[in-house]
């Protein structure tokens, strides 16, 4: 026995040296066994947050259940933080201290005993010290730690990238969220903790310091737990949502721009009205919908959205659409990402490029069908590099590198152009809520994970056509399909030509010639359609397809 021991430790210095040369500040990626052995159900943080000094001085109280035997080694993540104290809570309630052993952002805590599947068991965490500041948030996450325009303390976390792990202990993975987490933030006064969740209490302290006791009691992915701090303003009001019942709805800004932020505010809701219309009821109204002003970007926190547009319609995109785009992506993170979660960082387009097609359907529903064209073709510069959804494992940094964003929001643009708008507008909520009786589940049931492969399955079932091609040539490779048009001898030649050479591939194609319109189906060895001599066709004339030009 004692040399199994030995030989496991080998092992786990072993893949400690394999993994050493990765970057630190990377999320995600393969699961070691250690890793994927348990399965984390609650976190219970207690901060202390010196803005003066820019530290933090914390305790971290873990719950988890063993999905597999363990022998007895649980591994978590937590980054340049100095680690105080760990224990080992028995199911006695007996407090004992925890031997650990820390490798870089890696700490193996001995829990001296083998766990069986279903085994629940407790881990408290102290420790502290100055966390890393965001180098460019939300991009290149951390603390971001800002002042206001009247010089007083301004500070936001982003993680989404390098992982919670970056300043509380956590099992810091896309894979696994816990049913629920409560937060106690102490900060100096008069500063404001806007947080994820709800909150219950805020217990004023004889030091000028208050905490601020909030409570999350949904699932949520560990990326998205969020402090932001300031001396906030609130302006709140109550959403009637689709299912009958109100949800608060909560803005936290900046005293000098509450004014800026009131004439907001009917835009925020107007914005939940619509992805209520198309995705279904706002999932976590069981806490609130909360948008708070931050010193960066943006981030989709759930049930707390980082705003950091300062007010401009164009912060995000670079050209005013006639709403603030911005807080319409991060909104649109409550359903794609946070609602249903990706597994693995192979399928973030799932978040990232549902996210962004909202925004061109937003301003289908308020501007017309001619601006949502011009929209998708301003979203039409991306690189062909790299698959959308790949089917190995990625970390976050690789997945980004992807073009997840503009080509996930055509890929959608073009499936509804095959599916039919009924349809894919069914599939679409479907996508969110696979049974409409989640709809009116609020207890944290109905939220899930899932792959381009469920998304695959449910256009399926809601179109009746096979749809295995399209996924295969526009998801799982890099290539666009290339169409080859040539007018001869008074006819047009029309072939496809597909990057997946063992499937064929069956984009219908849209034709206008002189005043009539026609859809046609074109065969794996081309097609030829007999035209007038003045006739100048025009092919795919609304712009629904993704391709490129044969030459």
């Amino acid at each position: 026995m004692y040399k199994a021991l030995i030989f496991l430790m080998l092992i786990l210095n072993f893949a400690f040296a394999a993994n050493a040369q990765m970057d630190i500040y990377d999320s995600g990626g393969i699961l070691m066994p250690e890793q994927a052995a348990y399965d984390v159900k609650f976190y219970e943080l207690t901060l202390e947050v010196s803005p003066d000094q820019k530290v933090l001085k914390a305790f971290s109280e873990w719950k988890r259940k063993w999905c597999s035997r363990c022998i007895g080694w649980c591994l978590i993540w937590i980054l340049l933080l100095t680690i105080n104290g760990i224990w080992n809570m028995r199911l006695t309630g007996k407090r004992e201290i925890a031997a650990y052993h820390r490798q870089v952002g890696k700490i193996w805590i001995d829990l001296k005993k083998t766990y069986q599947p279903g085994d629940k068991v407790a881990v408290e965490i102290a420790y502290g010290g100055k966390p890393r500041p965001a180098p460019q948030a939300p991009w290149d996450g951390g603390f971001s730690w800002a002042k206001t325009p009247s010089g007083a303390h301004w500070i936001a976390t982003s993680c989404q990238g390098e992982g919670a792990d970056i300043w509380w202990p956590c099992k810091d993975h896309v894979s696994d969220e816990p049913d629920s987490m409560a937060l106690h933030i102490r900060v100096p006064d008069p500063l404001v903790v806007a947080s994820n969740g709800s909150l219950g209490n805020i217990e004023k302290h004889n030091n000028n310091t208050s905490t601020y006791h909030w409570f999350i009691s949904n699932p949520i992915n560990i990326y998205n737990v969020a402090l932001n701090i300031a001396p906030y303003r609130v302006i709140e009001d109550k959403m009637d949502c689709v299912t009958g019942e109100q949800y608060p709805v909560v803005f936290y800004v900046l005293p000098e721009d509450y004014e800026k932020g009131q004439k907001l505010f009917p835009e925020i809701l107007d914005h939940l009205r619509f992805f209520e219309k198309f995705c279904g009821p706002y999932p976590f109204r069981a806490d609130k919908y909360g948008v708070a002003q931050t010193p960066h970007l943006g981030m989709e926190h759930q049930s707390i959205i980082a705003y950091g547009a300062n007010f401009n319609n164009a912060s995000m995109t670079g050209k005013d659409w006639g709403f603030d785009a911005l807080h319409q992506h991060e909104l649109a993170h409550e359903w794609w990402g946070n609602l249903v979660t990706n597994s693995d960082w192979r399928d973030m387009w799932l978040h990232e490029g549902f996210g962004s097609y909202m925004q061109p359907l937003y301003v289908e529903q308020t501007q017309g069908k001619a601006v949502y064209r011009q929209y998708m073709q301003s979203m039409r510069g991306f690189s062909n590099r790299l698959a959308v959804a790949p089917r190995v494992s990625k970390t976050s940094d690789e997945i980004y590198q992807a073009p997840i964003y503009d080509k996930g929001a055509w890929v959608l643009h073009t499936l509804r152009y095959v599916m039919g708008d009924v349809a894919f507008f069914r599939a679409l909520r479907r996508m969110a809520y696979p049974d409409p009786a989640m709809e009116r589940i609020t207890d944290g049931r109905q939220t899930r994970f899932a792959t381009t492969d469920d998304f695959l399955s449910i256009c399926e079932t809601e179109s009746g056509l096979n749809l295995d091609w399209f996924f295969e040539v526009y998801l799982r490779q890099s290539q666009l399909p290339k169409l080859y048009s040539k007018i001869e001898n008074g006819k047009l030649n029309l072939r496809w030509e597909s990057p997946v050479k063992d499937m064929p591939f069956l984009m219908p194609v849209e034709i206008e010639i002189g005043n009539k319109r026609q859809r046609i189906q074109i065969p794996a060895e081309g097609v030829t359609i007999p035209i007038g001599k003045i006739d100048k066709p025009i092919i795919d004339p609304d712009g629904w397809l993704l391709f490129e030009i044969g030459k």
